[in-house]
């Protein structure tokens, strides 16, 4: 079968090949799946760079890509809850990627039937994102009433949290620049800020929640527009003790983080806040919700570009460039 691969660290060009490798096989508990569509996400491209070495070394030739959604061909002697010929959609498990490729095998329980009224590129849009919007908006105990600040709302996590912090009736505040503002708002946000022309923190002040996509000063600003007592939730920011324990960091670089983090554990104890960076994990039941969500209505797929599979090198290229309003998929079949 046709697979991309990671060839090396570095530039993303000339580090990625598309090679024929053998079929993967399947265990007890996993499937195959004959992927249809795969999603790209930034996570992709800072995998080829190496910007994740630090955390999970490769070894070359690597396989790449964490989104996908196809049909199932093959399944283990302990799945049950799945069957050959189901449509489904998965965020496979960072330690066994694979989804820019023909086939894929993928641990049955973070498998999931696709949504009944998506085709196989919307659905392949939608599980990191999803998971990610999902899992940090459960963190932060998100609620009919609150108000919610998510940066860069054009983006592929930005278009699915604003939908989903709708479906939960919070007010929902947004960056985003100018030429994305009348669109934003589209997907429902209450607030949409033209960070071009607009000083978020002169409009944004005692909410709830700030969902932090960017990290940097974006972070430790965060502290200045909620509430006392309220919320921080981060995907880009510095790693909390309780993260880094999760990561299995040594001792030594977990004391490195917390003195790079001194800033926010300042605004924590000022502010009396929580503070949380969110490892997205893999999980059915919450692909689950997000099914429900789609075929409801509520949460509806962006997809800014698609790629064909021999062009799937240019799709990461130009997720990179940031350019993209919602998410980028590639077309396998």
């Amino acid at each position: 079968m046709k697979a991309l691969q990671i060839k090396g660290y570095g530039n993303i060009k000339n580090n990625l090949v598309i090679s024929e490798i053998e079929k993967p096989k399947v265990t007890a508990n996993e499937v195959l799946i004959e992927v249809h569509s795969a999603g790209v996400n930034p996570v992709d491209y800072k995998i080829v760079e190496g910007a994740l070495k630090k955390i999970q070394k490769l070894t070359f030739p690597a396989p790449i890509g964490l989104d996908v959604s196809g049909i199932v061909v093959e399944k283990g002697t302990n799945v049950s809850h799945l069957n050959i010929g189901d449509e489904v959609f998965s965020r496979i498990p960072s330690e066994s990627p694979g989804a820019f490729a023909e086939f894929v095998t993928v641990e049955s329980s973070v498998v999931c039937i696709k949504p009944s009224n998506l085709s196989f590129n919307e659905s392949a849009s939608l599980p990191l994102v999803g998971l990610t919007s999902i899992q940090c908006l459960k963190k932060a105990n998100i609620k009919n009433g609150d108000k919610i600040l998510i940066h860069a709302g054009s983006g592929g996590i930005g278009t699915f949290a604003i939908q989903y912090a709708k479906s939960k009736g919070a007010y929902v505040y947004t960056t985003t620049s100018t030429k994305n503002v009348a669109w934003v708002k589209e997907l429902g946000a209450d607030k949409v800020i033209d960070y071009k022309k607009e000083n978020y923190q002169d409009i944004v002040s005692d909410i709830d929640i700030v969902f932090d996509t960017l990290g940097g000063n974006y972070t430790v600003d965060a502290f200045q527009v909620i509430k006392k007592g309220g919320i921080v939730v981060s995907i880009a920011g510095e790693l909390d003790n309780e993260s880094a324990k999760e990561l299995k960091l040594n001792g030594i670089i977990r004391l490195i983080l917390a003195i790079k983090r001194r800033a926010i554990t300042k605004q924590i104890k000022k502010k009396s806040a929580f503070y949380k960076f969110i490892l997205m994990k893999p999980n059915g039941n919450q692909l689950k919700e997000i099914k429900k969500l789609t075929e409801a209505g509520s949460i509806k797929p962006v997809i800014d570009k698609t790629f064909s599979f021999p062009t799937s090198i240019d799709a990461l290229i130009y997720q990179k460039s940031g350019r993209a309003k919602g998410k980028i998929v590639i077309k396998m079949k």
